[in-house]
């Protein structure tokens, strides 16, 4: 602050000196060397020699003005100016479909001693997971408590091991919010919201033990920036909702106060306020709806509209699961300006379905570019990296979770779909199903790798 005030009072000398006639050529010539001006001497002539008899300096303040220490260089006096860049980074995101836990999936991670270890469904991705800041999943099936027995379609039950799993894989978001979520009933709910208890840092969306709780709004925060989380199923295989489920599921869908009939084409009210609170409380709000028709690779035109009104509200981000196939990604603008990216749905994660289109998935990925004008999506790092699930037959196990770029049509021929589902699965097919419904919006790792730079190194 010293320093700006002695410049400061260099400058009101010489402004002084020029009304009593001082040359600006003088002045313009000045450079600054060391402790003092260059030629000091000559520049003194050339004041006295152009000054006026009646012109007078004040001795004290060219007394001042001898004794002031300078910047000893032009970086100096410029570090004092101008502020230092902003840091650029950038934040990631990437989120995977519906973990659907069917028997087979359930089978394959018991072991020799009867326990249960699920940590090889995730392994396929690990490097996603290494290098991803926010990791979401999206929990099909309720963990209702082992004591129930695990079942599978139409009413399952899961083994809380796949949740110990989710967790130690590193996975921070899990979507609880789906079409089964109420397969055993709300005290399954319940159970399954306790048991997350032991795993605080991995935030649990959709679902509540306490029903106090359901309007708060899911936040995590990374590198400085909050990013809210919101998620909402259409319903719980129920066209009505049981009141012992009110303020225990989000509902992505409207229903009757006075009968609670659901109405599936209308958009709960309440998913518009959340997301107008979470403005207020985060610096990005993302949407993880549960929706759509299930095996149709096209959004429906609730889906469409629903995510228009989302995203008129303010959502910056939308993942939507539910239909068991991929669908497309694209950009959404509204007639307020708001812009919102939609991935309509990543189809399933694991599962040993019959239908060969639903063993192509999807990996989301987003990348946040935060800079001084604030943080948005960097398009040329942002899409889905296409998965295959595969899984073997007699018995049905799952095998593993490929990306398609790794995938070849020999894995394809040995797929157990071909007898288990009838199904003449070919690389090919999973090779045209991406181009169609992905298109440009398809990632390789590779090509993630060669415009992030710093990933997977």
């Amino acid at each position: 602050m010293n320093s700006i005030r002695k410049i400061l009072l260099v400058l009101s000398v010489f402004t002084l000196l020029w009304t009593g006639g001082c040359s600006f050529q003088n002045i313009k010539n000045a450079s600054i060397t060391g402790n003092k001006p260059a030629s000091t001497e000559t520049a003194g002539n050339a004041v006295s020699s152009q000054a006026s008899p009646d012109d007078s300096v004040d001795t004290e303040t060219v007394s001042e003005l001898e004794s002031v220490s300078e910047p000893e260089s032009i970086s100096e006096l410029a570090s004092v100016s101008e502020p230092e860049p902003f840091p650029e980074y950038d934040i990631t995101l990437m989120a995977v479909g519906d973990n659907l836990m069917h028997m087979g999936v359930v089978y394959t991670g018991k072991q020799q001693d009867g326990s249960f270890d699920y940590s090889f469904l995730y392994e396929g991705i690990s490097e996603f997971l290494e290098n991803a800041d926010i990791k979401i999943i999206n929990q099909e099936t309720i963990f209702g408590g082992n004591e129930r027995g695990f079942s599978g379609y139409p009413y399952f039950n899961s083994p809380t091991e796949v949740g110990d799993a989710i967790a130690q894989s590193g996975f921070n978001v899990v979507l609880h919010a789906s079409n089964h979520a109420a397969d055993q009933g709300a005290e399954g709910l319940i159970a399954c919201a306790d048991f997350w208890d032991k795993y605080p840092d991995v935030l649990i969306t959709g679902i509540y033990a306490d029903k106090e709780k359901a309007g708060e709004i899911p936040l995590l925060t990374i590198d400085g920036i909050t990013f809210a989380i919101l998620n909402y199923t259409y319903g719980p295989n129920m066209e009505i909702l049981p009141k012992s489920l009110e303020g225990h599921l989000n509902l992505l869908c409207n229903y009757d106060a006075n009968t609670n009939q659901m109405d599936f084409t209308t958009l709960n009210p309440n998913v518009l306020t959340d997301i107008q609170k979470s403005k207020e409380l985060a610096d990005v709000v993302i949407v993880c709806p549960h929706w759509g028709a299930e095996y149709v690779t096209q959004p429906s035109s609730y889906q469409q509209e629903f995510a228009m009104q989302m995203t008129e509200a303010g959502a910056d981000l939308i993942i939507g699961t539910h239909p068991h196939v991929v669908q497309p990604v694209e950009w959404i603008t509204a007639e307020n300006g708001n812009r919102t990216l939609c991935f309509y749905s990543l189809g399933n994660y694991v599962s040993t379905q019959k239908d060969g289109i639903s063993m192509l998935e999807a990996l989301a990925w987003v990348t946040f570019h935060v800079d001084e004008n604030g943080i948005s999506i960097s398009e040329d790092k942002t899409g889905a990296i296409p998965l295959v699930c595969h899984y073997t037959s007699n018995p049905v196990r799952i095998q593993n979770i490929y990306l398609l770029e790794d995938y070849t049509a020999e894995l394809a021929s040995t797929h157990g779909i071909h007898s288990y589902g009838g199904v003449n699965l070919t690389l090919e097919d999973l090779t045209e199903w991406n181009e169609k419904i992905l298109g440009d919006w398809a990632l390789t790792k590779e090509l993630l790798f060669n415009q992030s730079h710093s990933e997977f190194q």
